[in-house]
């Protein structure tokens, strides 16, 4: 089916959502579609617990948030970037409050800010600890009251359709009619989230498999900093407890991290202990796990805090552990260091502007340069508001020279219904072991060679089987995951330093010279 829009966005998050709400208001007049491969709230946004980073208190200031930023970036943070969005904060979050977010509040009535790891002091505006749940519900409702915005929800974007380095649209997969959609709009933008699902344990949802980072590179954009992928350093550590993030809140609170044994280690590694930016963290405790052997260490918050407390600020996690048996009011949890958030994505400008004519990427698919080589805590979902509300006025600015082109429909091809749907299971999970083991926390040059050769024979035959069947969402993600994983790779080859999130042993120290890396077609 021929569809045209004015605009075509692709993704649910806070990206995706805020963009839709924005736009809607910029350009009343103008057809939004929206389009998500799972439910609306299937999104990393839904799932972030610790909050938003805003300089709130009147004894904070813009310098020491931007400060912050700079040394968690470690070098490599574009200052004027950091500077534009960090000063946007406050009246970003003043959006969300209008909307109807509740953010918490402590007994004077004031928002109660927390502490993460990276930041000099208290600025972590946050709903208890799922956030990330309250923020995207409050957007989801707001977007389905606007007359001018179509949501297809379980709609999988396979491709854009770009010539030239101009964009007119994207195919979509349809997954309950199995139709392929033809879909026209005068700018597309990408709004798909991360690429977690590339590593074996990650907190990220299922759909993270790099999607809008995989279609852009496709099209012809350049793709920054990929290998600077985030390890956060508690995730639940149970052989049910898929993706579940243990808040680095509960570290700002006050607790600690310790070994099974119950000894403290963190001091020897970092000065802030466990206040430490998250790749020192993630690095000590992968460190003390291969010294001891030990399959988990322990985050101890029952011994340092009282029930009522930990009950309090951590609803989420004190529900979601009782789950499997753990009272962390009664005895620490036990965690391990998983896949976070890509640093790194499609080079963009603030407003989500990509090489591509009218293609933009907002959100945690683009890379701005804010990050640099290492993210700050709760920076994310800041970036998101700012990325979607300076693409609005964007948009909004360039609306008159902006036009609809229709372009050739899905071909088939010879393509016949897959009867080997095996051959996906085991190339997606080949993938996520190898990517977790040579290409995780800590790096070698030997590791990263044999991830490029395991990857190289596995894009050939996952190119060949996406052309020979029929289109379907798990071929679509494991194309793209295998996509992302190269680029990871090759990234992390290039770099022949040791910084920020990328470790690399055979390079420990860091290069006077240290430059973004970028990547483009072809290889």
């Amino acid at each position: 089916m021929k569809i045209k829009t004015d605009f075509l966005i692709v993704g649910s998050g806070i990206s995706g959502l805020s963009l839709a709400l924005n736009l809607s208001k910029q350009v009343p007049e103008e057809k939004i579609l929206l389009i998500t491969k799972e439910s609306l709230h299937e999104s990393s946004t839904f799932h972030a617990q610790g909050g938003i980073a805003c300089v709130w208190d009147k004894t904070d200031n813009f310098e020491k948030h931007i400060h912050d930023t700079l040394i968690a970036g470690d070098g490599l943070c574009d200052e004027n970037i950091v500077k534009a969005i960090i000063t946007q904060a406050p009246d970003r979050i003043r959006d969300l409050i209008d909307l109807g977010v509740e953010f918490t509040r402590n007994g004077n009535g004031e928002y109660d800010l927390g502490q993460e790891g990276g930041h000099s002091q208290r600025r972590v505006l946050h709903v208890n600890d799922q956030t990330g749940k309250s923020v995207e519900q409050t957007l989801i409702d707001n977007v389905k009251k606007l007359n001018n915005v179509e949501i297809k929800e379980y709609w999988c974007a396979v491709n854009l359709y770009a010539e030239n380095f101009k964009c007119y649209g994207a195919y979509a997969l349809d997954q309950e009619s199995g139709e392929i959609h033809n879909i026209a709009a005068k700018a597309t933008i990408l709004a798909t989230g991360g690429a977690g699902k590339i590593y074996l344990y990650t907190t990220n949802p299922d759909i993270a498999s790099g999607d809008g980072i995989a279609m852009a590179y496709r099209a012809g954009c350049s793709i920054s900093n990929m290998e600077f992928f985030q390890f956060h350093p508690t995730g639940l550590y149970h052989p049910f407890a898929k993706n579940f993030l243990i808040t680095e809140a509960m570290r700002g609170e006050g607790a600690i991290l310790k070994d099974i044994r119950g000894n403290q280690f963190i001091e020897k590694y970092h000065p802030l202990k466990e206040l430490a930016p998250r790749d020192v963290v993630s690095r000590a405790i992968d460190a003390e796990l291969k010294k001891s052997g030990d399959d988990y260490v322990l985050l101890d918050i029952a011994s340092y805090k009282s029930p009522d407390f930990i009950i309090s600020h951590f609803p989420g996690i004190y529900e979601q552990c009782l789950k499997f048996n753990i009272d962390i009011c009664k005895e620490p949890i036990p965690i391990v260091p998983t896949a976070h958030y890509c640093c790194g994505g499609v080079m963009t400008g603030i407003d989500g502007t990509t090489e591509v004519k009218n293609l933009y990427v907002i959100g945690e698919s683009s890379c701005t340069g804010l990050h640099g080589a290492n993210r700050l805590a709760s920076n994310s979902l800041l970036e998101g508001l700012v990325n979607a509300h300076e693409c609005s006025i964007t948009l909004k600015n360039r609306i008159s020279e902006l036009k609809v082109k229709e372009f050739p429909d899905w071909e088939p091809g010879n393509a016949v219904p897959s009867t080997e749907a095996v051959i996906i299971s085991q190339n997606w999970d080949e993938i996520r072991r190898f990517m977790w083991n040579y290409v995780g926390i800590v790096r070698t040059d030997l590791r990263l060679q044999r991830a490029k050769k395991r990857i190289n024979l596995l894009l050939d035959e996952i190119n060949q089987y996406y052309w020979d069947f029929k289109i379907e969402k798990n071929l679509v993600e494991l194309r793209n995951l295998a996509t992302v994983a190269k680029i990871i790779i090759v990234s992390a080859i290039s770099r022949k330093e040791s910084r920020g999130i990328h470790y690399n042993i055979d390079y420990p120290n860091k290069s006077e010279m240290s430059r973004p890396t970028i990547l483009k077609k072809p290889w």
